[in-house]
């Protein structure tokens, strides 16, 4: 634990005060997390910046598929020091990573695969960017511009660190979960050299705090969204998927003084950081709304009618989720949400049973919640894009990244 800090952030002194009454420890820990970065992605974005886009990206190319150390040593040889030196460390796991233990998370994944995505996008998502870290993305317009791109790369995230072998180094998952670091990281050395971060007010753009916090909501929090979706599991796929999301978490640069061990801690670093944000500004307001509102262009549907009907649905059943409190303060649309929920679980429950009735509506079942998945993830046939941003506002880019 980090000591008590002695220079908070001002936006984070009203709910300091309120959460040090509940659990001032946790409280601390927090706050003093919102002024961390990450030391060392940074030491890389801050040696890499001088190269043009194209050369820095080569370099990242080059350094995530070569998995022998030695090779890429050679490799990157003309490259910044720091890169290599980043990615060294990487190539072993901590002590508590245990491989074998993924199985059962990886399983259960694949079986409620449209629960998740529905938990997702209306409840965790929302939940993810109820703090300041919102602001981060809406000042570069990463969400507020590209909010279907941005879905269907998180989905894609997701997705790839539910594989098998997926955060094994060299798997999609891994080399996705290392390079969101390097993004935030690139993101927090062009917003440290803004004028439009005031870092007296809200602390380090994308701070280990809200990192830690992220990952807690990613991973206690969807599982509690799927649970009230209908999703069924056992305790040992509970903590595996907790596992899952913990290492790639570390992946992507939570610092283990922040980095929940299990559900439980997971859930109190989220409740007390919630306590420890302000109160949700228009930043948090644009970036939840312009997620629900592109929900439904990410599963295909672009008929204004239909894609009005289908985000008023996923507003509904985010209300239901994430509560009447946050979704007031996030300006969703008023709605009653009595019901919502144990209809949308009635729904779940014959759909399921219909699959097990009908062998071959099972296969196709299957097939088409996995399909689903597919369709509703950024992926890209050349491979996966190591173009950091080079601009700080997503408008002046010339290519997605």
């Amino acid at each position: 634990m980090l000591e008590e800090p002695t220079k908070i952030p001002s936006c984070y002194l009203p709910g300091y005060a309120k959460a040090q009454t509940r659990d001032p420890k946790t409280a601390a820990h927090y706050v003093a997390h919102s002024l961390i970065g990450d030391p060392e992605a940074d030491e890389v974005i801050e040696q890499m910046a001088s190269l043009k886009p194209g050369d820095a990206a080569r370099w990242y190319k080059i350094g995530m598929n070569a998995a022998d150390p030695a090779e890429r040593d050679k490799a990157l040889r003309d490259a910044p020091p720091a890169l290599c030196k980043f990615l060294n460390k990487l190539d072993t796991p901590p002590d508590w990573v245990d491989f074998s233990a993924y199985a059962p998370g990886i399983r259960m994944f694949h079986r409620n695969s449209q629960l998740v995505l529905g938990a997702f996008v209306g409840g965790t998502l929302i939940e993810g960017f109820s703090t300041n870290i919102s602001k981060s993305f809406f000042i570069t317009g990463r969400v507020r511009e590209y909010g279907v791109r941005r879905l269907k790369q998180n989905n894609r995230h997701m997705v790839e660190i539910f594989m098998p072998g997926g955060l094994e180094r060299g798997g999609d998952g891994w080399k996705l979960s290392v390079r969101i670091r390097l993004v935030h990281a690139q993101i927090r050395y062009l917003l440290n050299n803004a004028e439009d971060w005031d870092a007296e007010a809200w602390g380090v753009p994308i701070s280990s705090a809200h990192m830690g916090f992220s990952i807690a909501a990613f991973s206690a929090r969807l599982l509690k969204h799927m649970k009230s979706l209908g999703a069924e599991y056992s305790l040992e796929e509970r903590q595996s998927f907790m596992q899952v999301w913990r290492y790639s978490g570390f992946l992507m640069g939570v610092p283990e003084t922040i980095l929940y061990r299990d559900e439980e801690e997971a859930l109190k670093i989220f409740y007390v950081g919630r306590m420890c944000e302000p109160a949700n500004e228009l930043e948090s307001i644009a970036m939840a709304n312009a997620l629900i509102n592109s929900a439904p262009l990410v599963i295909g549907v672009t008929k204004p009618q239909a894609r009005y009907a289908l985000a008023r649905y996923v507003y509904r059943v985010s209300r239901a989720l994430i509560g009447n409190n946050l979704a007031d303060e996030l300006k969703y649309p008023a709605d009653r949400t009595f019901g919502v929920l144990p209809l949308f679980r009635l729904q779940s429950r014959y759909h399921s049973v219909m699959e097990r009735l009908f062998r071959s509506k099972k296969t196709e079942g299957r097939f088409s919640r996995f399909t689903a998945l597919i369709e509703a993830s950024a992926f890209d046939i050349a491979g996966i894009n190591y173009q950091l941003p080079a601009e700080l506002y997503a408008e002046e880019e010339d290519t997605e990244w």
